[in-house]
């Protein structure tokens, strides 16, 4: 039988924090909340699933790209988190400005954006060790001016 381990809900807000941290593009916490093994669930804008994305410097890196592509993008969570077991959920909202550079995009930067998302964040000896995510690509890259 699969044993869980419960997150407590002040270490599941502090993990929240980090992780909004992280995605506000503040990564010096990366260890003290992203466990090794990490690995992301998740439909990526080239096409894969994102199991290329592994461990905190993985982490790091994909979130790099990410917020290249846009200046002041700023994460805020509207909802959570919402704890069960080894589990938490959260749905936040990204507002920002487009930098340039997305390919296919025919936006000019400045392009104000605003896209939600909800995460699933699996915790495993207070680290988070899996992540899944839903987010409204299709409104981001409308606003990009990408053909779809």
């Amino acid at each position: 039988m699969e044993q869980h381990t419960t997150a407590p809900a002040r270490t599941a807000q502090q993990l929240v924090d980090g992780w909004l941290a992280l995605w506000n593009g503040d990564y010096s916490s990366v260890s003290d909340i992203v466990a090794p093994e990490f690995g992301v669930h998740a439909a990526m804008l080239d096409g894969t699933d994102g199991s290329a994305v592994r461990g905190p410097d993985g982490l790091v890196d994909w979130i790099a790209q990410i917020r290249a592509a846009f200046t002041e993008l700023v994460f805020t969570v509207q909802v959570g988190p919402i704890i069960d077991r080894d589990q938490l959920a959260l749905r936040w909202i990204a507002v920002g400005n487009y930098g340039g550079g997305f390919p296919g995009a025919t936006a000019p930067a400045g392009t104000a954006i605003r896209f939600t998302g909800t995460d699933i964040l699996r915790i495993e000896r207070d680290l988070i060790v899996e992540y899944w995510v839903n987010s409204d690509t299709h409104v981001l890259l409308g606003s990009l001016g990408v053909q779809l």
